[in-house]
């Protein structure tokens, strides 16, 4: 018994010393070897975590960026699929915007686009390449300047995500002060609300709300989303919201679409379309 009790003691202290070790470093594969500058800029480091043979037309190759380090254009002809496992990076394709990617992304590339991916100016990056077993066909490098602009769009679509936040707000807080005067100003000429009850357009939900038709008393916001294009921002959130419908005062959890687009400078709201999620009290 001693003897076993010795060896389990033992069988513990190893898998605890692993535990302890594993979370100094997290790092699933070493760092490798650094790559030099041929068809990219800054410091890479790169371990082949396997090689294409006859059984498997792939290779798996463990990429580590350090931040401002970035590929040149290039194409894969037989694909490629990136799975970022630690930091943030940019990925863009040929004609399409860039793309922020981060730990737990995966990101196809497909065959025969020419495309780059990197860290960010200010943020490293490493993922896992998996790569069909054909050449990479190598093109020019990345603007210097259009790359270091990329920090600045993504700060610009936080700003603008924030922007879109804060007026969603206050069109709950003007629905429920009935201010009709702030929400006439807020609608596109041309909006659309959906309801419950039916669908219509800008004049009847002023009208609606002034009137008391529906009284949006309180919107209690659970989460909130804003994905940004170009001159349209559409945000969801979930929300439980305490209306008095013909007289009558109601809680309902809705999932809630508003749609914006900017026109002179000012965003307006186009849609506003409600979805009821299950587990509400009753209808709107």
């Amino acid at each position: 018994m001693m003897k076993k009790y010795i060896s389990y003691s033992a069988i513990l202290f190893s898998l605890l010393l692993c535990r302890q070790l594993n979370a100094q470093d997290d790092s699933t594969f070493p760092k490798g070897e650094k790559a030099p500058n041929v068809h990219h800029s800054g410091d890479v480091w790169l371990y082949h975590v396997s090689d294409a043979d006859k059984t498997f037309d792939y290779s798996i190759v463990q990429a580590v960026f350090a931040k401002g380090a970035k590929l040149d254009w290039h194409k894969h002809p037989a694909g490629q699929q990136l799975i970022i496992t630690e930091g943030i990076g940019f990925y863009q394709e040929r004609g399409k915007q860039v793309q922020t990617v981060k730990k737990g992304d995966v990101v196809q590339c497909a065959p025969g686009v020419a495309h780059w991916h990197a860290a960010t100016p200010n943020t490293g990056v490493t993922y896992l390449a998996i790569t069909g077993n054909e050449p990479t066909e190598w093109l020019e490098p990345v603007k210097e300047e259009e790359f270091n602009s990329i920090e600045l769009t993504i700060s610009n679509t936080k700003n603008v995500e924030k922007e879109i936040m804060d007026l969603s707000k206050k069109k709950w807080d003007w629905m429920a002060d009935k201010n009709v005067g702030q929400l006439d100003d807020l609608f596109h000429e041309q909006s659309v609300f959906v309801h419950m009850g039916g669908s219509w357009g800008k004049e009847k939900e002023l009208s609606v709300i002034e009137s008391g038709g529906i009284w949006y008393k309180k919107a209690d916001v659970k989460e909130v989303s804003v994905n940004v294009m170009a001159n349209t921002a559409i945000l969801l959130n979930n929300i439980t919201l305490l209306a008095v419908v013909g007289g009558n005062e109601v809680t309902n959890p809705f999932e809630v679409t508003e749609v914006y687009v900017k026109e002179n400078g000012n965003w307006k709201l186009s849609a506003l379309s409600f979805t009821k999620l299950f587990g509400g009290d009753s209808g709107k």
